[in-house]
Parts: structure tokens; sequence; C-alpha cells
């Protein structure tokens, strides 16, 4: 069955210099919290690509039958087909996509030059997460994790539910991420906001302190919420990642 795709969750491309920008979004989200990002690199001279994640910006009906590694088969496509029109490739995303950001770095350590999650986690802090596998059969669906912005008057193209059997597969998703973690050695400027009401700010600093990269740094948030890339401190966010990419590639991305 083929799943109309909502107007604003559409996969964005940006051709630009032989750079290129993979940018994921996150869980039960939607490639609108990562397109003014896109915009932002895209006018640095990168060439960028917002991917859309299988499930997402469609129904929940189809989200909800999706398993984690359909995500993370989006994401390997999306590395795929910028790599082809790139030879240096760098990989951000947010919150879940953060998480598959991380993947992909200790997946293709050939493909990625460099990695920017931003509060992308590699465990949940939950005390009901363990009874997932059970309450999934009872419990089907539950308030939607999009919408954690501080800026009031932004809104996040979302789900505003999701089931329990899709919230068991992103636990199994980061749990393999988390045992992947030392097998990452590229560059990493881990961004995260220190009041984030979805993802326990304490994932950064346990990113970083298990990550192989001899490069890396971990950038504080203190202005925005879970979605950052939409908030008070996405400028800072997008000059950052600008200034990371270009000090890597020793070019100003055009």
């Amino acid at each position: 069955m083929e799943y109309k795709v909502m107007p604003g969750a559409e996969p964005f491309h940006f051709p630009g210099s032989d750079v290129g920008c993979l940018l994921i979004h996150g869980f039960t989200g939607t490639t609108s919290s990562m397109r003014e990002m896109g915009e932002y690199l895209a006018a640095q001279g990168f060439t960028v690509s917002g991917i859309r994640l299988k499930g997402h910006g469609t129904s929940i009906e189809e989200f909800n039958r999706c398993r984690y590694q359909d995500w993370v088969e989006s994401a390997e496509a999306g590395l795929r087909e910028l790599a082809q029109r790139c030879s240096t490739v760098f990989v951000t995303g947010l919150s879940m996509g953060g998480s598959l950001t991380l993947y992909l770095a200790a997946r293709y350590p050939d493909k990625v030059k460099g990695i920017i999650p931003i509060c992308g986690p590699v465990y949940l802090k939950n005390p009901l997460l363990p009874l997932v596998p059970v309450l999934k059969y009872v419990i089907k669906t539950l308030p939607g994790v999009g919408g954690d912005i501080k800026n009031p008057e932004v809104t996040e193209l979302a789900y505003d539910k999701i089931s329990l059997p899709a919230t068991w597969e992103l636990v199994k998703l980061l749990k393999v991420v988390k045992e992947l973690l030392p097998s990452i050695r590229q560059p990493a400027l881990i961004i995260q906001s220190r009041e984030d009401h979805v993802v326990h700010p304490s994932n950064a600093p346990y990113i970083y302190e298990h990550i192989s990269s001899q490069d890396k740094e971990i950038l504080w948030l203190e202005n925005s919420y879970h979605v950052a890339t939409m908030d008070y401190d996405k400028e800072l966010i997008f000059q950052k990642a600008a200034a990371f990419i270009k000090r890597i590639t020793g070019g100003d991305g055009n």
C-alpha cells in the first residue's frame, strides 16, 4: 500500500559542493525539523540531503508497522545516494536521527567523514521500559514525543501519538547503537539541550566518553528543549555545525 506524504514532510535536496551533509529527522517526526538547518548548510555551499525515514510523515498506521531495521535502511539508502554525489559526507540528525547518525558512523567509516548528533539518545530513562514487551499487547498508543520546544510560537510537524510496539523498536535500535559506540572514530560534534524532556541530557557525556574519536566535543544548549533545531538555539546549532564541517574539510564549502 502506498501512503501519501504529509505536506511539509517531504525529503529535500539542495545541490552544492563535493562536501555533502545528510540530515536525519527524529522518531515520530518529519523532515520539517531539519529543513531550516538544511537551508543554512546549503547557503554555506554544501550539498544537502534531508531524508524521510520509512513510516514517518505519512500515517500512524504505516509507522506502527515499521521495524527499526526499516529506519536503518532509510538512513543507509540516504547515505549511499549522497556518497555517490559527494566525495566527503557529514551526517547530522535530531533525536533518533542522532542515534542513526552514530549508527552510520560506526557501520560506514569509509563513507562518513564526521558526525553531528543533536539530542540523540543511546538509551532512554523510563522505569516502564522493561515492561513494554508485555504492555504493548495491552496499551496500543501513547502521546507522541514531538513538540518539546521552548519557543511557544513554533510547532513541529509530527505524529501526535505513537504505539508501544514502535517504542519497543526504538529501544532495540538504541541498544544496537550503544554497543557500536567504541567503533566510532570520526570527528564528532555532540549537541545536547540541558533541558530536554524527551532524551536525558546524560546521553551526551555518555556518547562522548564511549566513542573512540580523538576529535570530539559537546555543545550544550542553554535555551532549547528537545527539538533544538527549531528552538531558540537553532542559529547557534547551524553556525557551529557549519564551522565544524569547514574545519574538518579545511574549506568554506564552495
